[in-house]
């Protein structure tokens, strides 16, 4: 048995690999069987040696948005590391392949490894462009063509995820708390786990999923289920009431002082008493002694208005009585922005009156199938939220559910290849490229540009022709004031070659690379095209190439 084996047998499918935790599902089996088959195909044409270069890009920016967030740069790093057929893989391939498929080829496969790849890509949680490669790949061809869809998988899903996420923090905007809540409905407990990494790489400040905590070790957060009120039917269920003073030590009664701070509540709010449920009095109660410096209560059970404003504050203000202080409530139903302002008037309303200054920083958390949309629409009605729990429509990105990253041959043995299609877009740019992206005198983002690596790089305040790839009258000169090469080679001779930033690391990333961007690429509704262009060499590179590849149609 392989070691890889025995780190999954062992540790389950999530390896512990010191920085990050590497996902044991992720291994040269993970991949479309077109791949082997192609490079049997390769390996039978004597094409072994050839020397060949990939370009991973995608070709438009996901939600309708002028923007994508590069993310899962670290596993495909850890999956090249990795990169070996097992015994038992290659016994599977014997079985699997058609019959007559030579033993040497196998042989082949069971010595292949990432050594004698190259591999080059923008920084991770770096802001990124249609048509832009952001994983550029060289190496042997039937290496490089077996990476192909693993490295796909790693990046299409972690990108798209951060992306979503950014686009939540910028319309939450900086002062509100973002929480992922997305586990249960998640496809599959691997896509719940990538859906809380890279939601916090995107901007979510924590996670309700326990072993992303772990793994990543991404802050957790959580309250309780409307099933825990529901658990209790009133306050003679109670089997513990009694808490001591944080500071004295003194046990006293939480539920009859509870039960005194609600009948003077129910005056200063004028709430009947009646309407109020018992059981969900308990229920906070019970839920407030288990967890007396953390009491953060679900208050839409029953009636935010009628029950559970009413229940919360008299458990928070018999906790004040013993020396914590609650926390928060989270509301689950109803009309948000209304319950909201609602609340944060309560708490105003009981601080004053009870002489509790606290209460005033209580932290209102709202759930409930929250998108974007709703987001944008509760900021415009005035709401009173200081932190969202959002899962569904997060975890998956239910506007796009895929980025549609390729990986495209753009050279071979110092060749350049070309794919033609009548749609434009589907038409690659060939050859072995770099990429810089070109600053304004205000620090912004004006351009990225795409070169042959044969050309001279860009240099601060010389005149640089831009030109659209495809559009022979869309060019533009451009100024730099700041010129940045987006390409570091992150994997030669076998090994990491760059020291990798941790998921904190790469979190303060994403917001860094989004404050170069100009406000109306970033801006909901009708954002301004980023543009990205390419060198007049490029161009005219691109175009001979095409002419030369496309046939000739005849009439007749």
């Amino acid at each position: 048995m392989s070691d890889r084996e025995t780190r999954c047998n062992a540790g389950g499918q999530f390896m512990d690999r010191g920085r990050m935790n590497q996902n044991g599902v992720v291994q040269p089996l993970l991949t479309d069987l077109y791949q082997i088959t192609m490079a049997y195909a390769y390996w039978k044409s004597g094409k072994t040696d050839d020397h060949s270069v990939f370009d991973l890009f995608f070709r438009s920016n996901p939600f309708h948005g002028e923007f994508t967030i590069f993310a899962g740069l670290d596993e495909c790093l850890r999956f090249l590391e990795s990169f070996h057929y097992s015994e038992s893989d290659i016994e599977y391939l014997r079985r699997t392949l058609p019959e007559g498929t030579e033993n040497e080829f196998f042989d082949y496969l069971g010595d292949l490894t990432a050594k004698d790849v190259t591999l080059h890509a923008i920084d991770e949680g770096t802001v990124a462009f249609p048509r832009v490669p952001i994983i550029k790949v060289e190496g042997p061809l039937i290496i490089a063509q077996l990476l192909e869809t693993t490295l796909l998988t790693l990046v299409n899903y972690a990108s798209l995820m951060a992306t979503n996420a950014a686009r939540y923090r910028m319309v939450a905007g900086k002062h509100v708390n973002l929480l992922e809540f997305g586990l249960r409905r998640a496809q599959g407990p691997d896509g719940g786990l990538s859906a809380s990494k890279y939601s916090y790489t995107g901007g979510f400040d924590g996670t309700s999923n326990v072993l992303a905590g772990k793994l990543f070790n991404i802050p957790v957060k959580g309250t309780h289920a409307h099933a825990y009120i529901t658990s209790f039917s009133g306050i003679e269920e109670l089997k513990a009431r009694l808490l001591k003073h944080k500071l004295t030590g003194v046990t006293g009664d939480l539920l009859e002082l509870a039960i005194k701070y609600r009948q003077k509540l129910s005056t200063v709010l004028n709430v009947s008493m009646e309407e109020s449920s018992e059981g969900e009095l308990a229920a906070m109660v019970s839920y407030a002694i288990a967890f007396p410096d953390g009491f953060m209560a679900l208050v839409d059970t029953y009636d935010v208005k009628r029950s559970g404003l009413l229940n919360f504050c008299a458990v928070a203000l018999a906790l004040n009585d013993l020396g914590y202080q609650a926390v928060g409530i989270r509301i689950d139903s109803g009309d948000l922005a209304y319950l909201s302002c609602l609340a944060r008037e309560t708490f105003e309303r009981v601080a004053e009156r009870f002489k509790v200054q606290w209460f005033n920083k209580l932290t209102i958390v709202a759930s409930n199938d929250i998108n974007e949309e709703t987001i944008l629409s509760l900021n415009e009605q005035g709401h009173k939220i200081d932190c969202f729990g959002i899962g569904t429509h997060l975890v998956t990105c239910q506007r796009q559910p895929a980025l549609g990253c390729v990986y495209k041959l753009v050279e071979i043995n110092g060749q350049p290849r070309i794919k033609l299609s009548q749609d434009v877009e589907k038409v690659t740019m060939p050859g072995h490229k770099n990429a810089y992206r070109l600053y304004s005198s205000d620090g912004h983002a004006l351009i990225d540009l795409l070169q042959k690596v044969s050309e001279t790089p860009p240099e601060v305040g010389q005149k640089v022709l831009c030109r659209h790839p495809f559009q022979e009258s869309k060019r533009a000169y451009v100024i730099p004031s700041r010129v940045e090469p987006l390409y570091k080679i992150y994997w030669q001779n076998g090994k990491i070659t760059q020291k990798l930033p941790t998921l904190e690391l790469v979190r303060e990333k994403v917001q860094k690379s989004l404050k170069t961007l100009r406000n109306d690429h970033k801006r909901t509704l009708n954002p301004t095209p980023y543009k990205v262009s390419v060198s007049d060499n490029l161009y005219n590179f691109i175009h001979d190439l095409w002419l030369q590849n496309a046939p000739i149609g005849e009439l007749s």
